[in-house]
């Protein structure tokens, strides 16, 4: 009677009751359009970087679109040139960052500005290893800025929580960043989202087309907009951020300070710069590390002492290593509109420094 009820409860229902064959099939489609719906939508969207291009600033958080844009440059053959807003150019206009400087001096489209806003080393490495793969067998530019390591709430030392820039790309797990509080399942889904390709194209879908949220949630403050509509408009054009308003640091009052530095053996910052140089060597990348410009003229004599060791620090480290490098002069100190970031004519001395380097000259600029 039991089994007579079962089978009239399957003949009345709407269910589709699928063998085994079947559950397979399903399987492999489903599959196959998480592998090929990111390479297919490549092919969807317009891309097309010009030569001065950089991720724009509200798109700093979409890693896939970052992934691709080196994809782009490796294509072309251009020199990736990472780091943070000092590399993409905070203050300056998309015509005066130094990827621009220095292909002006060679007098062909030659670097690529790879800088993302607000990439600290211990982002960088994370976003080196998970979304500049297609970076590989070529030269490479990578910048350290010395800001990261002038405090322990920069180094992220601090046992307070404290909310700083990309922690999706700084190591989940190990080694262990005390200000970093996030729970288990945040940091495991950060994990999942960098290792699978079809939930990075989502999240740069969201980011790039939904202002950042999913789907549910758009619909929800769109009632009467089209989602596929959304997908379809293009992407965001990079901007100038505080182009139009920089002004000196001097202009804004600037004194002299202590920095409270960071030994350097023990900085979490350092030790994931490290980690990302070797990542891309490990991609058999030929790696130029640009240390600095940071303004030493805010700094007292005293704190500028503990500096220089520092540098000192640094560059021995590199020498040892054999990683080419420059250890860059500081600039006039009209030229910086903060602790780091140089104005317009700094990046253009700072193109200068790097192409009058032996260094660069061998390692980067005679390399093809």
């Amino acid at each position: 009677m039991a089994e007579e009820r079962k089978d009239n409860a399957m003949l009345n229902s709407n269910a589709v009751w699928l063998t085994g064959r079947q559950w397979l099939a399903v399987a492999v489609v489903l599959v196959a359009l998480l592998l090929s719906a990111p390479l297919l939508w490549t092919h969807v969207e317009t891309f097309e970087p010009g030569p001065d291009y950089r991720l724009p600033y509200t798109l700093s958080s979409d890693y896939w679109l970052y992934a691709r844009h080196c994809r782009v440059a490796s294509g072309h053959g251009k020199v990736p040139v990472i780091g943070d807003s000092v590399i993409w150019g905070h203050y300056v206009r998309l015509d005066q960052t130094l990827s621009h400087c220095l292909n002006d001096i060679v007098g062909e489209e030659r670097f690529a500005n790879l800088g993302l806003d607000g990439a600290h080393p211990a982002a960088l490495a994370g976003l080196i290893e998970h979304y500049a793969r297609n970076i590989s067998n070529q030269t490479v530019v990578l910048h350290f800025n010395p800001l990261w390591i002038s405090s322990a709430t920069h180094d992220l030392q601090t046992t307070k929580e404290f909310h700083f820039n990309h922690p999706k790309l700084v190591p989940q797990f190990r080694p262990r960043i005390p200000c970093y509080k996030a729970s288990f399942s945040a940091r495991l889904s950060a994990v999942f989202e960098r290792s699978v390709p079809f939930v990075r194209w989502i999240g740069h879908l969201r980011i790039a087309y939904l202002d950042g949220m999913d789907l549910p949630a758009w619909t929800l403050q769109n009632p009467y907009e089209n989602p596929l509509a959304a997908l379809t408009e293009p992407l965001a054009e990079p901007e100038g951020t505080e182009a139009e308003r920089a002004t000196t640091w001097l202009d804004r009052g600037g004194s002299k300070r202590d920095v409270g530095w960071v030994d350097l053996d023990g900085s979490l910052q350092w030790l994931l710069f490290r980690r990302a140089v070797d990542r891309l060597q490990t991609q058999g990348n030929r790696v130029f590390v640009l240390v600095g410009p940071f303004n030493e003229h805010m700094l007292t004599a005293e704190n500028a002492v503990v500096y220089c060791t520092l540098k000192g620090q640094i560059e021995r480290w590199l020498t040892e290593n054999r990683i080419p490098h420059l250890m860059v002069a500081p600039l006039a100190a009209e030229l910086y509109a903060d602790s780091s970031h140089p104005l317009a004519e700094g990046y253009t001395l700072l193109a200068r420094q790097l192409a009058a380097s032996p260094e660069f000259q061998a390692a980067v600029l005679a390399a093809r």
